[in-house]
């Protein structure tokens, strides 16, 4: 990496902004686009219950074709930091490698997008527009970042041809996985209702862990599809089982268990959720003197896929240009703000190798780092100047 993108990189790693907080990021980020010549709206939204959040969108050029940069500066807590090698917000650089909280997830694509950016605007002129937006809730809630930000600078008269999103997409070597779309996620609680009563009067209680087995079968041993050529079969997975009885000679009335199913485009929420209610009948049906309810939590997270063979095929030639990898399409992984950017404009994710995001001693190489920033700017020159020529 050149020594200024480096410097700015460090800037951004020594921000502690562990969400709803920026720890200074986005002044770092503001004084920096303003240098490069981009026009500069923040934006901060608060809602019932919540903190609030800063946003920030950038913009250069005026014309089209107009191309979207998204990220995000929060980064989830690092837990103890005895237990780093290097603090967590120090951008330690040891043997090649830069350590901190959000390095990977995800300050290191934005700077070495921000970096392709620098080098790319001196060379070219009326290329068209390049904005980026970046929210400070991605780790978080995310009520109060992208989402919220897209509707309001559309109505503000802005539209846009394409999206790159930072995230982590690589699993191994850079290079080597481009994210074309995601899984939807669908999340729930269950409740099995019993009876209470003393542990040596079974025959005065209903027992609801007596249907928790036969549930649990329905649930997760069956599957809900062998999946397809873009998508994994769709899974779900018990996430906690809790009786909330911390006697031993009390059988308890209920049992909670919460779930996520992620879940591929055969489905779609309605479909999805009458699944469950079905599978449900027929766990607890042999269990008559038992009943359930089930609560789906809101949002679900919808399942989408990028059709953009323009937008795939560049951005596969520029990494392919530029590391000699063939990069897998793929739609594996967690949700990210990709599920609200594909009701504006086509987008598809790529950034840095994910392996240690999130994790303690999170951190990249040197050499990722200037590859990932020589990708974005080679596919800068791709989008807007190739096809043109």
């Amino acid at each position: 990496m050149t020594p200024d993108c480096l410097e700015h990189l460090i800037q951004l790693i020594k921000c502690p902004s562990v969400t709803p907080q920026d720890g200074g990021a986005f002044f770092i980020l503001v004084n920096t686009l303003k240098l490069l010549g981009f026009s500069i709206e923040e934006k901060d939204f608060q809602t019932k219950n919540t903190s609030i959040v800063k946003n920030l969108y950038a913009r250069f050029g005026t014309e089209a074709p107009h191309l979207m940069f998204a990220g995000h500066i929060d980064v989830v807590p690092p837990g103890d930091f005895n237990h780093w090698t290097y603090p967590p917000f120090s951008a330690t650089i040891a043997e090649g490698k830069i350590y901190g909280r959000g390095i990977v997830d995800m300050k290191g694509s934005i700077a070495c997008f921000i970096a392709a950016v620098a080098r790319f605007i001196p060379k070219y002129k009326n290329f068209g527009s390049i904005s980026l937006l970046i929210t400070g809730d991605e780790e978080g809630p995310a009520i109060n970042g992208t989402k919220k930000m897209l509707s309001w600078i559309e109505k503000k008269g802005e539209k846009w041809d394409a999206c790159i999103v930072g995230e982590p997409t690589c699993n191994h070597i850079i290079g080597d996985t481009i994210k074309i779309g995601r899984r939807g996620s669908l999340s729930g609680e269950i409740t099995i209702h019993g009876k209470q009563g003393h542990v040596a009067y079974p025959h005065l209680t209903e027992n609801p862990i007596r249907g928790l087995i036969p549930l649990l079968h329905q649930l997760t041993n069956i599957g809900f599809d062998t999946g397809n050529t873009t998508f994994s079969p769709t899974n779900m997975e018990i996430t906690t089982i809790d009786v909330g009885n911390p006697s031993k000679n009390v059988i308890p009335a209920q049992v909670k268990m919460s779930f996520n199913i992620r879940f591929n485009d055969l489905w779609n929420e309605k479909t999805l959720k009458e699944e469950i209610r079905s599978r449900l009948i027929k766990g607890i049906q042999n269990v008559p003197k038992l009943s359930h309810t089930v609560h789906f939590s809101s949002p679900v997270s919808p399942v989408f896929l990028t059709h953009d063979r323009k937008l795939t095929s560049l951005l596969s030639k520029s990494i392919y240009n530029t590391t000699g990898n063939i990069p897998l399409l793929s739609t594996s992984g967690g949700t990210s703000d990709a599920r609200f950017i594909k009701d504006y404009c086509p987008v598809i994710e790529f950034g840095l190798v994910g392996r240690t995001m999130h994790a303690l001693n999170e951190n990249a190489s040197l050499q990722d780092l200037e590859d990932l920033t020589c990708i974005y700017e080679n596919f800068l020159q791709n989008w807007f100047i190739t096809p043109s020529q």
